[in-house]
């Protein structure tokens, strides 16, 4: 049950972190490659702060699951 709380612990702060502070990742695309000569895009993409609404009730799922006692 130890590691129910644990990751609900991890999952709330990243989904917090998402939330208040907006995150966002880089993909890159190589476009054209000609011998040594290569062409390549850079696209940047932000996470929907929705996601980390979602991500913070599962954290909190997660850690009440983890301390509530087996029947």
């Amino acid at each position: 049950m130890r590691n129910y709380i644990i990751a609900g612990v991890v999952i709330l702060a990243i989904g917090t972190f998402v939330l208040l502070q907006g995150a966002s990742f880089g993909t890159r695309h190589d476009i054209l490659q000609v011998g040594d000569v290569k062409i390549s895009a850079h696209e940047e993409q932000s996470i929907p702060r929705w996601v980390g609404g979602a991500a913070m009730l599962v954290g909190v799922g997660l850690i009440v699951a983890g301390t509530r006692k087996r029947a």
